[in-house]
């Protein structure tokens, strides 16, 4: 199974249906026959270390504001994978979550991956703060996952500035300093350089593209889990909002 980082946009793409969306509907049929999928996402940080959820049906969680009603009716059934959350959580040296539910970090973009939702899902938090390096290496401990069908997923964006969203446009022309600094990281990304991906603060419009950490860090995971013989496919190149990149990518 891939290792694989998806951009999650903004929550009401749970809604909709565009080039990104038929994109991540298209990559989700080579998901099709996995047998899990352990998944990162920016939106559950847990101060003081890594958490691995155990529910076996967790509830979605509608952790934003704003939107239209309908998308606080949306649920997304998969089921989670209790046994395999204690044994990836004795992997990493994590502790058990029994209660807490599914951000929308994981059912959006799930929610066009797998729509069907057959494919148990165990969500792992990001540790806070988080050390980019160690971020790498939790990737790679995980990867062994990988050759047991059991995917690894990061979900957050390359670009996440909301302080400068085209809220008035959802296809605005993105911002000059976004598509630098998401081109940049592709290039880092096409050449296996994650080291470099990790010194991000280093890159051009670091500070505008990544103004808060959370949203880079599941795809420092995503790279750790890829190997060296993977073929590096997109899943999805372009922008949201002006200052939401939307790529995505997969290792495989």
């Amino acid at each position: 199974m891939p290792s694989f980082f998806v951009a999650h946009g903004a929550p009401s793409l749970a809604l909709e249906h565009d080039d990104f969306t038929r994109a991540a509907g298209e990559f989700g049929r080579t998901l099709a026959d996995a047998r899990a999928i352990a998944f990162v996402s920016a939106h559950w940080q847990n101060r003081g270390g890594v958490r691995v959820n155990a529910v076996a049906h967790p509830e979605p969680i509608y952790d934003f504001g704003g939107f239209d009603p309908a998308l606080y009716r949306m649920r997304y059934e998969a089921p989670g994978d209790p046994e395999l959350a204690r044994e990836i959580a004795a992997l990493l040296g994590a502790e058990l979550e029994t209660e807490r539910g599914w951000d929308h970090g994981l059912w959006v973009p799930m929610l066009h991956i797998l729509p069907d939702a057959h494919v148990p899902i165990v969500e792992i938090s990001l540790p806070q703060p988080a050390d980019p390096r160690e971020l790498l290496r939790i990737g790679a401990k995980l990867a062994p996952l990988r050759d047991r069908g059991i995917a690894i997923a990061g979900s957050g964006g390359i670009v996440h500035n909301l302080r400068m969203l085209n809220l008035g446009d959802k296809n605005a022309p993105p911002a000059d300093w976004a598509v630098e600094f998401d081109a940049f990281i592709a290039e880092l990304i096409a050449s296996r350089d994650f080291d470099a991906v990790a010194d991000y603060r280093r890159a051009p419009s670091a500070s505008l593209a990544v103004p808060t950490p959370e949203h880079f860090e599941p795809l420092l995971v995503a790279l750790g889990a890829a190997s060296p013989d993977d073929q590096l496919q997109t899943i999805y190149e372009g922008f949201q909002y002006a200052t939401l990149s939307m790529r995505s990518v997969t290792f495989a």
